[in-house]
């Protein structure tokens, strides 16, 4: 008697393989969207700290700037440069100053952008009625949400408390509708 295998039985352990793929396959791919999502939005949430301990650091308002790019919207870092707060008219007449370079989420992270689900709408920043959140020299900052959205359609929020300056990140939970901390 010969040894090894028919062509029967690799067929079915072939098929059985096949089968196990198609559906850890997806899930495994949702999972790694749901991931970016999250790290994109703790990557915000820490451009915030960092901008607040600047500003504490050097003494000076130092902000983050949102600009709507045709790739998405994009933020960066600016410093006071004449004791007034950031100001968009300063950054134009070049008064206050980048401290890098804009930074797009999909970048960093593909498949996320600052933005909410198309279903609910919205603006993706709610910061009053600035793009500028704005860190002041006594560790407070501007009070507002910004939300990051996945590929997989995850949805989270950087929420910063203005008199604290405190920063966390919420996630939106489909199932009970509602922000939940993650």
């Amino acid at each position: 008697m010969a040894s090894g295998y028919s062509l029967i039985e690799l067929l079915f352990t072939l098929a059985i393989v096949a089968t196990l793929a198609a559906i850890a396959i997806p899930q495994s791919a949702a999972a790694i969207d749901r991931a970016r999502a999250a790290s994109a939005a703790r990557y915000l949430a820490s451009r915030v700290t960092v901008a607040r301990t600047l500003a504490v650091m050097r003494s000076a308002h130092v902000a983050l700037r949102f600009e709507n790019q045709p790739s998405g919207l994009t933020f960066r870092l600016f410093v006071d440069g004449n004791r007034n707060g950031v100001r968009s008219a300063d950054i134009s007449a070049g008064i206050d100053v980048a401290l890098d370079a804009p930074v797009n989420l999909a970048d960093l992270y593909p498949g996320t952008a600052i933005a909410v689900d198309d279903a609910a709408g919205g603006d993706p920043l709610l910061l009053g009625v600035s793009n500028l959140l704005s860190c002041a020299p006594l560790g407070t900052c501007t009070s507002g949400s910004m939300f990051v959205r996945g590929r997989d359609g995850s949805q989270f929020a950087v929420r910063v408390l203005g008199a604290t300056g405190r920063v966390r990140v919420q996630r939106f939970d489909s199932r009970s509708g509602v922000w939940v901390d993650g």
